[in-house]
């Protein structure tokens, strides 16, 4: 364990707790460290330790209706043992797009636990300050971060408990290992308070409905424990919790409001109005709603309850709508423009929608939900690298997600991305990963981008649906077709009555109690994620959920393959080629050259790009054919092996007076023409024969293959003169040269 040695009295002691999880334990430490934090807790699994800290505003923020909530997750590179970064900048800095998305996650878990009226300011911090690569910090930092809240002195149900269920060879594995992780089918982080299942996110290989459900039960079963411990730990230690505001209610003045407008917010659910059209008739009512109030109770003046109820009046009317929604939907069965609960708006796609020049493009709308996806392909080298605690980590696949404001008809001056664009983008991503073709079989470097032109309810599975339209465009063999649909949730938990809503969409999402999104094959699941906004979800909803998932993908993919029914046969002529040469690992170093001038070389004079692994696998990408054969042709020169009686190109590029010429060939290697090689006459001088610059053809007359050293021979190319015979050499340090024959080893060293 952790922190066991202590030596300084003025330190206050830990308080520890240990969770049991089969052969796992989670241990959780108090009362030592960051004591002006409202709470602070530490999480172990294995040698991978957390902290988590909650701080919280005294005053509500002004002018502002949401739970101003921030999960903050910190990695540190010291957890890890390493020293990263650039040479000019040590200091950690953005997290990663992993950190990023961890932290959505726990806060995912942790946000329907607050009561909607809390405009406090929120900020959980969680830092990893240990990690074994074994034990995944994640599962520790959320478990810490319930714990945190749970003993603070704000105001939450809970606590929760989340762990990561696995699916390997069949098998269900409870918080696998980083390494186990690699092998999973499935691999899914699941939330639960001591009732109900709060958060999923999940990655899948095709993983059919029936063994999802299986392995959300076994995670439930196991946050469910971790839950209760926990709430027996805030029982003995917890805080005196502050009492979330009241919500504002005024039954008189509700029922006054929906009088007033009840028919035309009807109206306006039921006709078949675009989006910006029935919001402009809510929000006419809304901002209308206080000068309505005053017309039945009269100036406010200082009248504290009037003050209150005008100012209040807009969110009164909004539970108007809301209502009005759910109740339509839960009573008569009717949503949106009067959609049936597992209708699916239109689906709308155009594939080829830009020039070729983009690789692969596709437009894909349902309803008023429209993106624009393009899939580039490049070479190897192109690759994704990133680097954090856990070190360097390439991605030959990878999805960017933009959320422009004009997409749903607003300003922003935010216009850089931000996490939600972040974890839009990697859900799209992690859909489609488990179709995409081995490295081996496709090694391009592949980057989808899509741009949400249009918003009107789950821009995401957009994303997924336009990413799979995109890659079969360019040609790129994926597996299967992969489709994605939201779904969303109307209940009444008095009642027991819940009803699942396919294609979810603007009221049914903002007023909803759930947004569940699935992406999939005909196989299976590809990827899951799961927020809710009740306290929880029975069981029962599950089941219901991933059924209608499965429907609504399904309706979804075959109005996909209608515009294009296979993978294309050819790519773009605008996209890269990519030729392979395996080569010995051994010559890597001649291809790469002294200080890398040789690939620099044949880079700049061809204009490929050229990537070497290590195992030899040498990537030629080029857009242009006549560029590919000249570099590939460059590079299998430069690693053949010389062969004796072979004639060779070759360029002096030396004299070396009474010896001979050192020559360049094969793609530049080097070699000797020994001055008694030059002709089959004396040479005096070796210059009478070639200087430095000439082109000439020489034959291999012996190649060493121990030290590489190759002598080449130009007589050897001419017919012997008649009477001619060689002369045997002369022992060495013996005289001169006689004659036309070769004598080894009386001139100096050789080639």
């Amino acid at each position: 364990m952790f922190g066991n040695k202590k030596s300084d009295t003025a330190i206050a002691p830990n308080k520890e707790y240990t969770v049991e999880l089969g052969d796992q334990k989670l241990v959780f430490k108090t009362g030592m460290l960051a004591t002006q934090a409202n709470a602070t807790v530490l999480c172990q699994m294995g040698d991978t330790v957390c902290m988590s800290n909650v701080t919280t505003s005294r005053q509500a923020r002004d002018g502002v209706d949401f739970l101003p909530l921030q999960v903050v997750y910190q990695e540190k590179f010291y957890a890890a043992g390493k020293v990263a970064g650039s040479r000019f900048r040590k200091r950690e800095g953005r997290p990663a797009d992993d950190f990023v998305l961890t932290a959505r996650v726990i806060d995912r878990g942790l946000r329907p636990m607050f009561a909607k009226t809390i405009h406090n300011d929120i900020q959980v911090f969680c830092t990893v300050l240990s990690y074994d690569f074994d034990s995944e910090h994640d599962i520790a930092s959320a478990n810490a971060a319930s714990l945190a809240v749970a003993i603070s002195d704000c105001p939450a149900d809970g606590p929760i408990g989340t762990v990561r269920v696995g699916i390997i060879g069949g098998e269900l594995v409870l918080n696998p290992s980083h390494e186990a992780r690699t092998k999973c089918d499935l691999d899914m982080i699941l939330t639960a308070s001591q009732q109900r299942i709060v958060m999923i996110e999940a990655a899948a290989n095709q993983v059919p409905e029936e063994e999802v459900l299986r392995a959300i039960e076994f995670g439930k079963k196991w946050a469910q424990k971790i839950a209760g411990t926990l709430a027996d730990i805030q029982k003995e230690i917890g805080k005196p919790k502050w009492e979330a505001p009241v919500d504002y209610e005024n039954k008189e003045a509700l029922a006054y409001l929906k009088e007033w407008a009840l028919a035309d917010i009807n109206k306006a659910i039921k006709e078949p109005l675009a989006k910006l059209e029935r919001r402009e008739i809510f929000n006419e009512f809304m901002s209308g709603a206080a000068a309505k109030l005053e017309e039945k109770y009269g100036p406010a003046g200082d009248n504290e309850e009037l003050v209150a109820l005008y100012k209040n009046a807009s969110s009164l009317m909004d539970k108007v709508v809301k209502s009005e929604v759910r109740r339509l939907i839960l009573e008569e069965g009717l949503r949106m423009s009067s959609r049936k609960v597992d209708e699916i708006r239109p689906i709308g796609v155009i594939v080829d929608f830009l020039p070729s020049r983009v690789h692969g493009s596709a437009l894909f709308q349902r309803g008023e939900t429209q993106g624009l996806t393009t899939c580039t392909l490049g070479a190897p080298g192109d690759k994704l690298l990133t680097e954090g605690m856990m070190g360097e980590k390439e991605a030959r696949y990878f999805h960017h997600y933009n959320f422009p404001p004009f997409s749903v008809g607003e300003t922003s001056n935010r216009l850089f991305t931000g996490n939600r664009e972040i974890g839009h983008g990697n859900l799209a991503q992690r859909g489609i990963e488990p179709v995409l073709p081995s490295e081996e079989e496709f090694p391009y470097t592949i980057r989808t981008v899509t741009e949400i032109l249009e918003s009107n309810g789950s821009s995401s599975m957009a994303a997924t649906c336009g990413s799979t339209l995109a890659l079969m465009a360019a040609g790129v063999p994926i597996s299967a077709p992969v489709s994605g649909i939201a779904l969303g949730l109307i209940s009444d938990e008095e009642a027991g009555k819940y009803i699942v809503l396919s294609d979810l969409q603007d009221e049914e999402d903002f007023g909803g109690d759930m947004d569940f999104k699935a992406t999939g094959t005909a196989k299976g699941i590809t990827a899951i994620q799961m927020d809710i906004k009740i306290k929880g979800l029975p069981d029962e909803v599950f089941v219901q959920a991933l059924e209608k998932a499965k429907t609504g993908r399904m309706h979804i993919m075959e109005q996909m393959l209608i515009a294009i029914p296979e993978v294309r046969k050819e790519m773009s002529p605008f996209a890269p080629r990519i030729e392979t040469i395996k080569i010995d690992p051994e010559d890597i170093r001649l291809v790469i050259g002294k200080g890398g001038e040789t690939i620099q070389k044949i880079t700049k004079e061809t204009g490929v790009d050229i990537d070497i692994e290590d195992s030899g696998l040498v990537f030629v990408t080029s857009v242009d054919g006549e560029s590919m054969k000249k570099a590939k042709e460059w590079i299998e020169m430069i690693v053949a092996k010389p062969e004796v009686n072979k004639v060779y190109d070759c360029t002096v590029v030396r004299i070396i007076d009474g010896v001979g010429a050192i020559v360049e060939f094969l793609g530049g290697k080097d070699a000797m023409i020994h001055i008694s090689e030059l002709q089959w006459k004396r040479t005096e001088n070796v210059e009478d024969v070639v200087n430095v610059g000439d082109q000439i053809q020489a034959k291999c007359v012996e190649y060493n293959a121990a030290d590489g050293k190759t002598r080449l021979s130009l007589k050897q190319m001419q017919e012997r003169p008649e009477g001619m015979e060689d002369r045997p050499p002369r022992p060495h340090g013996g005289g001169g040269h006689r004659g036309g024959g070769f004598r080894g080893g009386d001139r100096g060293p050789r080639r």
